[in-house]
């Protein structure tokens, strides 16, 4: 089912780590960059992004995080329990990864569906090292049908101030949820609660803890359709986890609030399936120079006098 070439792929040509103070605000990256989804992660030398596509694609990059090259994906085949909870499922499709460091080792959320259904499912695969190639299948953490009125895609595994494990998920329907995860299985204990909604649509949830607060991030709008992309990333912030968000005219993220943080420009169109860590802010984009392809943006993420995100 896994890879048996990610480790010799990802032993090549180790670089010295450099520190992040080197890099420009908005990263010039180049290499192989073409992801949708992405989620990002640094590790000793190298950094890694594993986005959407068949089998879930990885690319690694440098010690600088700004030359990226394409290695080998995760799953070679389908694991047979996706056909049981998701029966349409083809071509070996993997959607939106997360990707986070806790308690000594790597945990690679993903989720897998098809377009405009909710029969859908999250799965998640951990390892000791991104760079040993050695990854464990944890099956199934949760699954919606079409009797659910929410949607199990785009899980983001945040960890509260006190060290405790959440999942943030969800996409169109009812929003946005979040749910406590048991620190042994990573698996969610306890029922799921509402933290954004929005009658156009959201999805894509990315949590962060700064300075008291925490910050939900979100896509909203049109994606998937080139330079015709509408996406944007939306953000607000709550001093629980569970919120409510408000954004900073204090409307709250389920009533529709939302503030646009980025809704790209007039070469990156539609921005957003966004992740948010290691002091960083990804996301794809639209390049309207190369005929609409998606492709990965990294921006420094900081922090205004009073308490909020911004490039």
């Amino acid at each position: 089912m896994f890879n048996p070439t990610w480790r010799r792929a990802l032993a090549a040509g180790a670089l010295a780590f450099a520190s992040s103070s080197a890099f420009a605000e908005h990263w010039a990256l180049s290499g192989d960059v073409g992801v949708h989804d992405p989620s990002v992660i640094r590790e000793g030398s190298h950094w890694y992004t594993f986005s959407t596509g068949e089998g879930l694609q990885v690319l690694q990059g440098d010690a600088t995080g700004r030359q990226w090259t394409r290695v080998p994906r995760i799953f070679l085949t389908s694991p047979s329990w996706w056909r049981t909870y998701v029966p349409n499922h083809r071509n070996n499709d993997v959607w939106a990864p997360d990707v986070h460091q806790y308690n000594g080792k790597v945990w690679l959320y993903y989720s897998i569906s098809t377009f405009g259904s909710n029969t859908s499912a999250i799965g998640l695969v951990s390892a000791s090292r991104i760079g040993d190639g050695r990854w464990t299948d944890h099956g199934l953490v949760l699954r919606t049908t079409s009797a659910n009125d929410y949607n199990a895609i785009d899980p983001h595994l945040v960890v509260d101030a006190t060290g405790e494990p959440w999942l943030a998920f969800g996409s169109f329907w009812s929003g946005l949820k979040i749910v406590r995860l048991n620190k042994s299985t990573m698996k969610p204990t306890g029922g799921h609660v509402s933290i954004a909604k929005r009658s156009g649509g959201i999805e894509a949830p990315a949590i962060t803890y700064a300075n008291g607060w925490y910050h939900l991030f979100a896509s909203i709008d049109k994606c998937c359709a080139g330079v015709n992309s509408t996406y944007k990333i939306i953000h607000g912030r709550s001093r629980s986890i569970t919120g409510p968000y408000l954004d900073r005219n204090g409307r709250s993220l389920l009533s529709g609030g939302g503030t646009v943080l980025d809704a790209g420009n007039a070469r990156w169109k539609g921005p957003g399936g966004q992740d948010v860590g290691d002091g960083v802010l990804a996301r794809h984009a639209y390049d309207a120079q190369d005929n609409g392809a998606p492709k990965l943006l990294i921006s420094d993420l900081k922090w205004t006098a009073d308490g909020w995100p911004t490039y």
